[in-house]
């Protein structure tokens, strides 16, 4: 009864909030003060309802054997249209960079090689020297598979704690010199679909339910722009197919080594977590906030 009633409260304040937001104006000059993380949102667009600043902070990526922190800060970015059964198209950011490329270090590099956390502190500096190098180290780099088209929104189920709040199709680019410059984990035709929620999720063996959760609402600009602080979106029931491209003209030999060290990767074996801080404004209060700061 107490988690409805969070969500009835959660859902009920977003649509408050984002209703708030639906300010007359047209024009373009210059965002200003906490309008200007949405510049690259297509706003002048009529198509385009609402923005979306989203960074990922935290969580990490787990693909089959190898757990990948997330380290640096991860921006979604971009716009959306007008719900159809509750769901929201997604517009691609005006920059073409709507999801930002953040390589994130894996731990062990190359070799996997991870020491025991209650290895001495100069074991695990040594590793981290001679494994997590220019040459030896490992960097993890999620990429949209698919054009941003295909990234779904449900706001009241992120407000909610229920079903897939956020559907992204997405690769993993596996980036080393040994590797060459296409090793990746999914592509544009086999993509790792991941269908996030801030509710609890319902995986395949062995992986067990996780919940996500929604934060606090803050609202900046006089009401005008919402801030969901403290999130956690959350998938576990997503499989990756093989690796590809690894090693260049060798990829028939590095493929299968690369595969190998990643062990399984079907479903039931993989997770990702993504804390985060969401923005939301509409493209109205966008277009005012525009048109009165030439």
């Amino acid at each position: 009864m107490h988690k409805q009633r969070r969500r009835a409260l959660a859902t009920a304040c977003l649509a408050v909030a984002l209703a708030a937001l639906g300010l007359a104006g047209q024009a373009q000059a210059k965002l200003t003060g906490n309008y200007t993380r949405f510049a690259q949102c297509p706003f002048t667009s009529l198509s385009t309802i609402k923005c979306i600043y989203s960074v990922t902070n935290s969580g990490e990526v787990v693909l089959g054997n190898k757990k990948v922190p997330i380290e640096k800060p991860v921006v979604l970015q971009g716009g959306f249209g007008e719900e159809v059964e509750e769901i929201s198209p997604f517009f691609a950011a005006s920059n073409g960079i709507t999801l930002s490329k953040a390589p994130q270090s894996v731990p062990g590099g190359l070799a996997g090689i991870v020491p025991e956390a209650s290895s001495p502190p100069l074991v695990k500096a040594l590793i981290k020297f001679f494994f997590e190098n220019s040459l030896t180290g490992l960097n993890s780099t999620l990429e949209l598979a698919k054009p941003a088209t295909e990234i779904r929104i449900n706001e009241n189920a992120l407000a909610g704690e229920f079903g897939v709040a956020l559907k992204m199709p997405v690769k993993v680019h596996l980036e080393n010199p040994f590797l060459g410059k296409n090793c990746y984990i999914g592509s544009s035709s086999t993509p790792l679909i991941w269908n996030l929620t801030t509710g609890a999720t319902s995986p395949p063996a062995p992986n067990t339910s996780i919940s996500g959760a929604v934060g606090f609402f803050e609202f900046l600009e006089e009401g005008r722009i919402l801030e969901m602080k403290n999130n956690k979106l959350v998938d576990n029931a997503w499989s990756a197919p093989s690796a590809s491209g690894c090693g260049g003209i060798i990829s028939f030999l590095v493929n299968p080594i690369v595969n190998a060290q990643l062990g399984t990767t079907t479903a039931g074996h993989n997770t990702a977590i993504l804390n985060n801080t969401i923005s939301v404004a509409s493209s109205a209060a966008l277009r005012k906030n525009d048109k009165e700061n030439p």
